[in-house]
């Protein structure tokens, strides 16, 4: 078994703003810990200072086992990177090493074959086994059959960029959890997992005997899985050894308690200050009274000088307002609708006003359905076209945009895109503090948090003028709060919302719903469909 254990962790971002300031916790031997808190208040960099990616500037982490660790954005891997390659990334550093010396090692040896090449391609060979690399293939054959339906062998070669974020995550879950590390850190391993996937995962993680600290803003999987929730908020941590269940309870109880000690500091600050001044009134006709004076000013100073109790952090308020406009009647219809080697033709025909849910297993067509509603070129059949005035906008379940990765907020807010003009610096910052990024203006998108990404990206559909929101996912990095505002802000959208989502909570706001079937068929529903397995498909 293994643990982690951080002790008074403090980071301070490159801009000055304290991000962390004496977080301490603690998850011990095989248990479940949840990290929670507001989108940008440091849970990813508490895994990677966990993980070793940095080092602490102040504080230490230590740690017990071997870790494993997945990364937020893998589900939206959209490089180069093949299956095989992906599975050694999330390897230890020592078979990851011999991996890559036997791939240098078969290299030059198909450049020359001499007795010195196969020599060093033998002993790349040797050092392979040594580190564990053969058993280490076995484990690959059973994740890829289990995540991807097909062997090793079959698969290792396919770019990550073929498979659904749901696979990617499900492949990546697959190896950590059968894999050899005692100690697992998961930063949102629900993300783009369809909801058999996350029954799955709630099921494994109850039943692992790892320790486990993962970082999630799915309230059912928080509910059903954590032991305890470490909390950061207000630039440290505190932690609920309850169940997600009493959480709110206890941080509200927690904030009043806060909120009481900060007004008690308060009042005896005041009360002093009041005794030093008459005091020092007093002094003046009066030895006696003199040394009153120097006693309690003195006592004041120290008062002073270790401060007062930290204030209730506040919650985050994020204002939405996606406006819209009428459009004609019918805002989408589809006529014989394949998208190829996807599903079966379909016909279907939504409305102005409504709200539908697109729902189905990975791997269905669901992404690549609203990227051809949102003007993407996506091979289909048969035809589709939008209404009078309807103007589509697109949020992107990847958040996948390379253009904007190296560029600042205010700066792709004063350029503008093709779809929506550039604005004033004042207004641009105004927009950005109504969606709780404010301080993140002069923050380059690629270094934003996955929620940051996703409300920066909702404020760009609100500036678009969209009379249509294609939202693939919306709330997979929002926390609570923000996802409360982004369904506030739907239910007064003057427009039509078509939104593929494996969101339970999120669900129940839809009118109705088209399910992707795992047979090919797309049908309608009244109700949320939630059991549709992967399709089955030639692979």
């Amino acid at each position: 078994m293994g643990y982690v254990e951080v002790a008074s962790i403090g980071h301070t971002l490159t801009d000055g703003r304290v991000l962390l300031q004496g977080a301490s916790f603690r998850v011990g031997d095989g248990a479940k810990a949840a990290l929670v808190g507001a989108n940008g208040t440091g849970k990813t960099t508490l895994l990677r200072l966990i993980a070793g990616d940095e080092a602490p500037q102040s504080g230490t982490v230590t740690r017990s086992g071997g870790v494993g660790v997945m990364r937020q954005f893998i589900g939206s891997v959209r490089d180069t990177t093949t299956v095989q390659e992906f599975l050694v990334q999330l390897s230890s550093p020592q078979l990851a090493a011999a991996w890559n010396a036997l791939q240098a090692a078969e290299l030059v040896l198909m450049e020359r074959d001499d007795e010195r090449a196969q020599l060093d391609y033998a002993h790349a060979l040797t050092d392979w086994g040594d580190a564990g690399g053969y058993d280490a293939e076995v484990l690959w054959d059973t994740v890829t059959v289990a995540a991807l339906g097909l062997p090793y062998e079959a698969g290792k070669y396919r770019e990550l960029t073929t498979l659904s974020g749901g696979e990617q995550k499900r492949l990546a879950l697959e190896l950590l959890l059968r894999g050899g590390d005692e100690v697992l850190l998961l930063d949102e391993p629900d993300n783009y997992l369809d909801v058999p996937g996350k029954r799955w995962l709630e099921q494994r993680l109850r039943e692992t005997p790892k320790t486990v600290l993962f970082v999630s803003h799915d309230r059912e999987l928080l509910a059903t899985v954590a032991d305890r929730v470490i909390t950061v908020e207000g630039a440290t941590t505190w932690v609920h050894g309850g169940g997600f269940v009493s959480y709110h309870e206890a941080r509200s109880h927690r904030h009043e308690r806060m909120a009481e000690l900060r007004r008690r500091w308060e009042e005896e600050h005041t009360r002093l200050k009041d005794l030093v001044r008459t005091l020092q009134v007093q002094a003046k006709v009066s030895e006696v009274m003199a040394q009153k004076y120097r006693v309690m000013a003195r006592r004041l100073e120290r008062f002073e000088e270790a401060g007062p109790p930290p204030d209730k952090p506040e919650d985050e308020r994020v204002t939405m307002r996606l406006r819209g406009g009428r459009t004609g009647v019918r805002a989408i219809t589809c006529e014989g609708l394949e998208l190829t080697g996807l599903m079966q033709p379909f016909d279907a025909e939504i409305y102005y006003g409504e709200r539908v849910g697109v729902l189905g297993a990975n791997g269905a067509g669901k992404s690549h359905f609203l990227r051809l509603l949102g003007g993407d070129d996506v091979a289909h059949t048969g035809s589709w076209r939008l209404g009078a005035r309807v103007v589509p906008g697109l949020f992107a379940q990847t958040h996948a945009h390379p253009t904007w990765t190296g560029r600042t907020l205010l700066e792709l807010l004063w350029d503008g895109d093709v779809d929506r003009p550039g604005i004033a610096r004042g207004k641009a910052i105004g927009a950005l503090r109504r969606y709780a990024l404010g301080e993140q203006a002069e923050q380059r998108f690629g270094t934003l948090s996955g929620g940051q990404q996703a409300r920066f990206q909702i404020l760009l559909l609100e500036l678009c003028g969209a009379t249509l929101l294609l939202l693939d996912e919306p709330t997979d990095n929002l926390d609570v709060l923000s996802a409360e505002a982004l369904e506030e802000a739907l239910d007064s959208f003057d427009g039509t919302v078509l939104a593929v989502t494996h969101d339970r909570w999120f669900a129940r706001s839809f009118d109705r719903f088209l399910v992707f079937g795992a047979d090919g068929r797309v049908y309608e529903s009244a109700e949320p469909v939630f059991d549709e397995t992967r399709v089955v498909r030639a692979r």
